[in-house]
Parts: structure tokens; C-alpha cells; sequence
């Protein structure tokens, strides 16, 4: 089979890395598209992988840019599409359904955010997909005959015990040593993010003051420009080993859904400051029924600083959130080898 993978964001990479290898090993071919977004493309090179960039500049953030973009993009995974001779196409974005709509050629689409949230992506991509896969309680609207559910999270798919080990000599190679909190800071400009708040850089600092007073140091892994006095505070590591420093985290304190998942996935308290809070049902099942990541609105900086407070200072807070990671994996599947076996004998 010919495998046709689109990647637009960092994490789509992470989900069908181990999916693609293992089409590879069994005997498959498989040509890797992306767009330029934050680090993937230095994960790409990192790992050795070959890829083709179809949108080598960053757009402008305007509707007429997003629109023209998408537009771009479609043209160019159909032109691609055409001389790989895909058989399958998998991604998220609009380009990768519409493409393959065209091509008469099967499409899954893999994402995990809700109808609602991703409006106009889901009304320029699901009429054109094959399927949706997506987790359980993902909600995708009048398209459920398309979704194929699974009991899993996309960032399982790379943080399963079967695919990821924490290595806790990358902490030290780094000379990190005690405890941490780690900041995370979004860029927070997709379509969807559209008057999204998230952490400012005056909330930042007092987060900086209030858990160095409690003992623990602070990182900042940002996608944003940061201040003067907050660039000393930046988390300079190979890309790869942004997971190795989380799991080891006491604390992630973040405007990023993404990262927030991550987090639960690793055990890794989390509190996600962002006016996403009750709107992306992952998130809320890891919050309402692992107890794994707290949702705090951007206009509740109070409750922000104490949840922080809380976490920190709450007797075996590690033991207790890795007893709530066993409990939520031992519900959940091995993504990686579901979706492995969907491709590989597709059509189910």
C-alpha cells in the first residue's frame, strides 16, 4: 500500500511517527507532507525522516490568508497525491480530505477536537473525508456515521509505556536538577484560537515568583517571543526531549491544549489556563474522570495561583497522579497498533 501522510502541528507528527515506521517495516510505502508550524519540521530532520514541505512560509492570520493557504495546500497534496500514486491518504487539515475527494481515493482523517470547537475546519473537511478517527468521546456532529471511535488518545498513540520510557539522564545531561515546574506558552493563533486568551507575560513572572518560593525552579518552553527577564527562564533542549522534561515535571502550567494532554498522559499534573476550559471533551474526560489536568479560565487568574498552590504542596502528589495515569491507561488501547492494523487492512 501507498501511504499518503499530511502533518500541519508538532503533535500530529508525534501520533503517526510510530504508526509510519511500522507501515515501513512491513513493507509499505509511505511520503511524509507538512507545512512549516513551530518545530516540526526540526523533528523531521531530527528523526531522518524524508518529507516535503508544501507551505515553506508562515501565513498571515488574516481570513483571505487562511482561506488562500488552504487552497494552496489542497493544490499541492493533490499534485502530490497524484505522483506518489497514493492508495490512502491520513491527516487532519482540510487539504488531505479535499485532495483525496478528488482523487477518488480513501481519506481518515485523525483528530481529537470537537466539532465545535474546530467549526470551519470540520465544515471544509468532513464532507470530503472517508472516515473520522477519533477518540470516544470526541464530538464530530452530524458526521458520527463517519467516525470510527477508538478508546484512546491521540498522544497516546507516542506516550504508551510500549512506545515511551522516560529517561530521567536526559534530565541530567541537561543539569537539571530538584524540582520544576514547567511553563508552557502557546502561540495560540490557528483558526480556532480565535479570541483564545492564554498566559501573559505579568501572570508568568508572578507563577515564576510564587514557586520559587515554594522551592521549585521554572522552564519556559514557548512558541511566543518572551521578555528580557523571562528569556533566562527558557528551556533550551533538543526537540525531541520536550517529553523526558514533562514527565519529570512536578507541575505543568500551560495555555496549551496540546501539551496538557501530554501531560496526563505522563502522570504529569497539569493546569491549563485558557478559555478552552469546558469545551474540548479529551480534555474534560481527563479532567472529570482521571482527575488528571484542571481547566482554568483566562478571567480566574486567582483560582490559577491556587490550584498551583495546591498541587504543589500536596503530600505524594507523583505517587497520586501516577496511580490516576495507571487507572486511565488500563481503560484505555494501544493507539499506535489500532490505527496500524486500520491502515493496514483497510477496508474493515
Amino acid at each position: 500500500m501507498r501511504v499518503l501522510i499530511y502533518l500541519g502541528h508538532p503533535a500530529q507528527y508525534h501520533f503517526i511517527k510510530n504508526s509510519a515506521k511500522q507501515l515501513l517495516e512491513d513493507g509499505h510505502q509511505v511520503k511524509i507532507l507538512m507545512k512549516t508550524k513551530d518545530i516540526l519540521e526540526n523533528l523531521l530532520q531530527e528523526d531522518g525522516w524524508e518529507y516535503e514541505n508544501i507551505q515553506p512560509s508562515y501565513r498571515k492570520n488574516s481570513k483571505l490568508a487562511i482561506l488562500t493557504a488552504s487552497l494552496k495546500r489542497t493544490m499541492a497534496v493533490l499534485k502530490a497525491a497524484r505522483k506518489f500514486k497514493a492508495d490512502m491518504l491520513v491527516g487532519t487539515d482540510s487539504s488531505i480530505a479535499q485532495a483525496g475527494w478528488l482523487l477518488h481515493k480513501p481519506v481518515l482523517t485523525t483528530l481529537e477536537d470537537d466539532i465545535d470547537v474546530i467549526g470551519n475546519l470540520a465544515k471544509l473537511t468532513y464532507p470530503f473525508t472517508t472516515h473520522i478517527i477519533a477518540p470516544t468521546p470526541c464530538r464530530v456532529g452530524k458526521w458520527e456515521k463517519k467516525k470510527v471511535p477508538y478508546d484512546g488518545y491521540m498522544k497516546l498513540a507516542y506516550l504508551h509505556p510500549n512506545y515511551f520510557t522516560p529517561d530521567e539522564n536526559i534530565i541530567q545531561n541537561y543539569g537539571i536538577e530538584g524540582k520544576y515546574v514547567l511553563i508552557r506558552l502557546a502561540k495560540l493563533v490557528a483558526h480556532h484560537d480565535a479570541g483564545i486568551g492564554g498566559l501573559g507575560t505579568s501572570l508568568v513572572k508572578d507563577i515564576i515568583t510564587d514557586v520559587a518560593a515554594k522551592g521549585y525552579k521554572a522552564f519556559i518552553s514557548s512558541e511566543v517571543e518572551l521578555s528580557p527577564d523571562l528569556e533566562p527562564h527558557r528551556l533550551n533542549i533538543h526537540y525531541r526531549n520536550i517529553h523526558h522534561i514533562l514527565a519529570f515535571a512536578s507541575l505543568l502550567i500551560s495555555d496549551s491544549q496540546s501539551m496538557s494532554v501530554e501531560a496526563a498522559m505522563l502522570g504529569t499534573p497539569s493546569i491549563r489556563f485558557s478559555d478552552f476550559k469546558g469545551r474540548i471533551s479529551v480534555l474534560e474526560e481527563l479532567e472529570d474522570t482521571y482527575g488528571l489536568t484542571f481547566g482554568i479560565k483566562t478571567d480566574e487568574s486567582e483560582k490559577l495561583k491556587e490550584k498551583t498552590d495546591e498541587l504543589l504542596e500536596m503530600p505524594d502528589v507523583r505517587a497520586t497522579f501516577q496511580e490516576r495515569r495507571r487507572r486511565m491507561l488500563s481503560d484505555k488501547i494501544d493507539v499506535t497498533a489500532f490505527l496500524t492494523q486500520y491502515i493496514e487492512k483497510y477496508p474493515i
